[in-house]
């Protein structure tokens, strides 16, 4: 399956997810869509840290833009790094909504958004949380979970 778009100067940038399910980055000519200019293979792994890459900083974007009028509401994304200690475990196990008054409204793995994670929702390396709270709650919830 093939999905791609035009950008603004006219190339035509796409994914092709194949039916033995690898998938490619690829750029195609702007007069002629079939004709690629340059294909990159991405691993599953690959594929959903580049749309983290691009989907988390959207998603966080739109989320500020909402909250503009709301003084003293700030979105972050905070990452759940190798080695975090809550790699593998849940998201009630953070406490974060009683300990720093930030709620988690979506979760970023894989290129997928999850959203509204509810407490049974188990994290994993690599996954990035998107938060909404104040900036001292924000700041006291990076801490938490890097170092709990």
């Amino acid at each position: 399956m093939r999905k791609d778009f035009a950008t603004k100067t006219g190339r035509r940038i796409g994914v092709v997810n194949h039916r033995d399910g690898h998938t490619e980055l690829i750029v195609s000519k702007s007069d002629d869509p079939d004709a690629c200019l340059a294909s990159l293979p991405l691993t599953g792994d690959e594929a959903g840290a580049l749309a983290n890459l691009l989907g988390a900083p959207q998603l966080v974007a739109q989320l500020i833009e909402e909250h503009r009028e709301l003084p003293g509401i700030n979105t972050k994304q905070l990452p759940i790094a190798p080695g975090s200690p809550f790699d593998g475990r849940n998201l009630g196990d953070t406490a974060l909504r009683t300990r720093t008054g930030v709620s988690v409204v979506a979760v970023m793995r894989a290129g997928q958004v999850i959203p509204s994670p509810g407490p049974e929702f188990t994290f994993t390396a690599g996954d990035v949380l998107v938060v909404v709270g104040t900036s001292e709650g924000l700041t006291k919830a990076r801490e938490i979970l890097a170092h709990d």
